[in-house]
């Protein structure tokens, strides 16, 4: 599933995730979720390209109901992008690489 670089929050360790001063690419997700699988080789591809200038992470939204909750995610996959803990922008649906790229961009 995810590879080295992406790794899987929880609502316990989220704030710390989003917090640093490096920008964070949150995929917020679900296992059943057909159009987050489809997305999951681009977030792959951006975190191998990003490596060591954005944190890409991703959280199960099963798993994890708090966070969602409290950016009121009510569809995936949403991608929000953070820095320095604020939220940047954020896009929801399997969007492609160039739209992310600009995304993450706007942090850089």
């Amino acid at each position: 599933m995810a590879s080295d670089k992406v790794k899987e929050v929880s609502d316990a360790d989220f704030a710390s995730v989003i917090g640093s001063d490096t920008p964070c690419l949150v995929d917020f997700w679900a296992p059943w979720c057909g159009p987050c699988k489809a997305i999951g080789p681009v977030i792959e591809a951006l975190a191998d390209e990003y490596a060591g200038k954005v944190t890409i992470v991703k959280m199960n939204v099963d798993d994890n109901p708090a966070t969602p909750g409290k950016f009121g995610i009510r569809a995936i996959p949403t991608l929000i992008l953070f820095k320095s803990g604020e939220k940047v922008d954020q896009v929801t649906g399997a969007v492609g690489k160039a739209q992310l790229v600009e995304l993450i961009g706007k942090a850089l």
